[in-house]
């Protein structure tokens, strides 16, 4: 079995740039507020939430929260007409 490599064409920022922790950290990304953790525990509990955990604290990329973010907009986004 190969080991899993990165293509180098691929530009993340550096890993610890890259990481929120804890619920809080979450909240503040998507909502703009930290009081907003519960509605992470929920999204993380019944949808697709892109989250993991380390231990017991909730992690997320930004980068994939924001991929996931652009996904979710363009399912309920009517097609551009030119």
């Amino acid at each position: 079995m190969e080991p899993h490599t990165v293509p180098n064409d691929v530009t993340h920022p550096p890993l610890a740039d890259d990481i929120l922790r804890g619920a809080d950290e979450i909240a503040e990304f998507i909502f703009g507020e930290r009081g907003s953790r519960r509605k992470v525990y929920y999204l993380a509990e019944c949808t697709k939430l892109p989250i993991f955990r380390l231990g017991s604290v909730l992690c997320a990329r930004r980068s994939v929260l924001l991929e996931w973010i652009a996904g979710q907009e363009s399912r309920v986004r009517p097609p551009r007409t030119p």
